[in-house]
């Protein structure tokens, strides 16, 4: 347990030294919040159901944070330490490599968290964003998406063979996803044929369950987005368990 506290917390400092992880986690998704407060405000839209922007924007801006975390942070990092050899070196000291993957974890997942709970708190200071959901739930979605998306990075960190092929498969993955997924505008504003294509990213369920739950909605009336996330977990367990290679 302690090398677990001690390995947390040496994570924790690297993540907040690295500028672009601490950035598009925390800073990137105010930026866009606060765009869409300038152009459209947050008055209420037939839309969006009689919510405002900034309220429909919360939830989906949260999917961002999850995506980008998942497919950025832990997949450069295990993929880094790979390379490099770290995780090697640490499987002949008392600390364990699994230490290391349960530190990452803990650090990725509390700074996504942590994004979350800053664009919360902007949209009720700002923009006095509705919230109509139950907060358990809201936070049970967000757990499910977030392990959901962490098993997606870790097959790529433990599947690609070097960090460049790492980041480069993360980025084809990640910017179709942000686009298409409903994530930074509604998918049905995009041509028949796109919505069609938006079935197939994972983000578009997770946009779809955050942004049902943060108005109330219950958890039986997306049962195909829960469905898809646990597989996504699911399948993420059992191909890094098979795939992730220490070396």
């Amino acid at each position: 347990m302690q090398s677990l506290l001690k390995m947390t917390w040496m994570e924790a400092k690297l993540f907040l030294r690295e500028p672009a992880s601490a950035f598009f986690t925390l800073v990137f998704p105010l930026i866009y919040l606060f765009m869409y407060g300038m152009i459209s405000g947050n008055e209420p839209t037939p839309m969006y159901g009689g919510r405002g922007t900034i309220d429909a924007a919360i939830p989906s801006l949260t999917a961002v944070i999850i995506s980008m975390a998942g497919l950025m942070s832990n997949t450069m990092t295990m993929a880094t330490y790979r390379e490099k050899g770290i995780l090697r070196r640490l499987g002949t000291t008392p600390v364990s490599p699994l230490i290391v993957l349960a530190a990452q974890v803990i650090v990725v997942f509390t700074m996504t968290f942590l994004g979350m709970v800053l664009l919360i708190a902007a949209g009720k200071l700002v923009y006095h964003v509705r919230f109509d959901g139950n907060v358990f739930s809201v936070l049970g979605g967000f757990v499910l998406s977030s392990l959901s998306f962490f098993g997606i990075g870790f097959i790529l960190a433990g599947t690609m063979p070097t960090v460049r092929s790492a980041w480069v498969a993360a980025m084809v993955l990640l910017y179709p996803m942000l686009f298409l997924s409903g994530a930074f505008f509604s998918v049905e504003l995009l041509p028949a044929a796109i919505q069609k294509v938006s079935a197939f990213m994972p983000l578009t369920y997770v946009v779809n369950l955050l942004s049902g739950l943060w108005i109330g909605e219950a958890w039986s009336s997306h049962l195909l987005d829960v469905g898809v996330l646990v597989g996504m977990l699911v399948l993420g367990i059992i191909v890094s368990a098979k795939r992730f290679r220490w070396e």
